[in-house]
């Protein structure tokens, strides 16, 4: 245990993780509404009437979200395993931060995998002068990742959000009133 129960460690790092989760889901989903506008639905085909200027505009929105998704994801990581390590709460008391831990971290080496991509998106963008067909193939090599697991994934952080809302699985409070 990295700190005492009654530490303020555990609550520092809940705050950065919420804060840090919050940054990195909002530039994660702002990212795929931007990036989808620039296929045609339904495929991985990108559309012929975006003007060169506006797909480059695209790839630029892209690459900031994704300056601000990859060190958000690192800090909610970072927060997270703060907070299991130093916080009172106990997995086997409260079920659904067990179920809320394991959909996160099962998801961590697909997640530096697709934050491998995006750091070259974000290289690409703002320390080259590509052009557009660099950051589609890019952009093409994100969006077939893995097979959809990044989509998987982002159902599974949404799903956390739930958890830890309604809190299901949490042991019966024993005390009386």
């Amino acid at each position: 245990m990295l700190a005492a129960p009654s530490s303020p460690a555990w609550r520092i790092a809940l705050f950065v993780m919420v804060v840090a989760s919050i940054l990195w889901l909002g530039a994660v989903s702002c990212r795929a509404i931007i990036g989808n506008d620039m296929l045609k639905p339904g495929t991985m085909e990108f559309e012929e009437y975006l003007a060169p200027e506006a797909e480059a505009e695209i790839f630029r929105l892209v690459a900031i979200m994704s300056a601000v998704a990859i060190p958000s994801y690192l800090a909610a990581l970072a927060g997270s395993i703060i907070f299991l390590a130093a916080s009172p709460f106990k997995l086997k008391e409260h079920g659904w931060l067990a179920m809320s831990a394991i959909l996160f971290y099962i998801f961590v080496p697909v997640e530096v995998f697709t934050m491998v991509l995006d750091a070259r998106i974000v290289y690409e963008q703002f320390f080259t002068t590509s052009d557009n067909n660099v950051f589609k193939g890019l952009f093409r090599a994100r969006l077939e990742a893995l097979a959809g697991t990044p989509v998987i994934a982002m159902l599974c952080y949404y799903t956390i959000v739930g958890l830890a809302i309604f809190q299901p699985l949490r042991a019966a409070d024993h005390t009386q009133s």
